[in-house]
């Protein structure tokens, strides 16, 4: 688990998949993986929310992943997404998970059943038991409802293959109160790209990113900047995608991050209902944070 911990930090996309037709573009993915690794990006994570997996089918989600670590090749780690409301459909995605060889596997808390605090543990517990593969707990409760207290992170952080955290509250103290209940040694990674400065300042490693997905180079310069202690350099580069961070979630995500996909070439901006494509204002102030960054003339 050390090794493991050790290697996962720094710019980390949720990857988005790419559709075609309907169908997971697999050519596509494994090119776009590819690119990824080329453009300096740390790790991996398929079959995210930002891939859409609540709409992909069990195949689709085995299959991505293993696409994903196919390209990959070991060149960086690969962290699976393996959530779900139902513990037992979790497990069965963690198994699959282990077996196609990820690093790790991401599990969000339960959505929609608000299970208590107490619940909240027994599920990641049981995960736990039935896979040996580190586990990072993916705590978001604008999704998901809940909200895994610091109190509660502390109990599943004893479990003996949980990692870490992705931690996507918007609550910046939480790194801080993390480190005092559990400890340096936890691996916490921001989930949201307009905190990554201010969540590596409170502890953070990386960060699992959406804007990554169209600005791998710029991105990973950011957190190397970051691993790297100059924070100077880190807030120049900030200010670079700050516009590029707010207007990627003007709508739901991955909508935005798809449309400016297919605005630079990278894939199809397809997605799957009940995802549509933004709306004329939002990708009028999309193009304009793209300019900003220097990703389009």
């Amino acid at each position: 688990m050390s090794d493991v911990r050790a290697r996962i930090r720094g710019s980390i996309p949720a990857l988005i998949t790419p559709f075609r037709d309907g169908k997971v573009d697999e050519r596509k993915l494994q090119e776009f993986v590819d690119w990824q690794i080329k453009q300096g990006t740390h790790g991996l994570v398929p079959c995210g929310t930002t891939g859409e997996s609540p709409t992909l089918s069990h195949e689709e989600h085995h299959r991505v992943v293993d696409l994903v670590i196919e390209a990959a090749a070991g060149r960086v780690p690969v962290i699976a997404g393996a959530g779900s409301n139902s513990t037992a459909e979790a497990i069965a995605l963690a198994a699959h998970a282990k077996a196609a060889g990820a690093d790790a596997c991401l599990v969000v808390t339960p959505y929609y059943n608000k299970p208590t605090q107490d619940g909240l543990f027994a599920h990641f517990e049981a995960i736990s038991k039935a896979v040996d593969l580190p586990i990072i707990v993916y705590n978001i409760p604008g999704r998901c409802v809940v909200d895994i207290t610091p109190a509660t992170m502390a109990r599943i952080a004893k479990l003996p293959t949980v990692i870490g955290v992705k931690e996507a509250t918007g609550d910046v103290a939480r790194y801080a109160k993390h480190r005092e209940l559990i400890g340096p040694e936890f691996l916490q990674l921001a989930g949201d790209d307009s905190l990554a400065v201010a969540a590596s300042a409170n502890g953070a490693v990386g960060c699992i990113s959406v804007a990554a997905n169209i600005a791998p180079r710029l991105y990973a310069d950011l957190q190397n900047a970051l691993m790297a202690g100059d924070f100077t350099a880190a807030l120049a580069l900030q200010d670079r995608v700050t516009l590029l961070n707010e207007a990627l979630f003007l709508e739901p995500n991955p909508c935005p991050v798809k449309w400016a996909a297919g605005r630079l070439g990278i894939c199809e901006p397809d997605l799957r209902l009940p995802m549509l494509g933004i709306g004329p204002a939002t990708a009028e102030r999309m193009e304009a944070a793209l300019k900003r960054a220097g990703l389009v003339n």
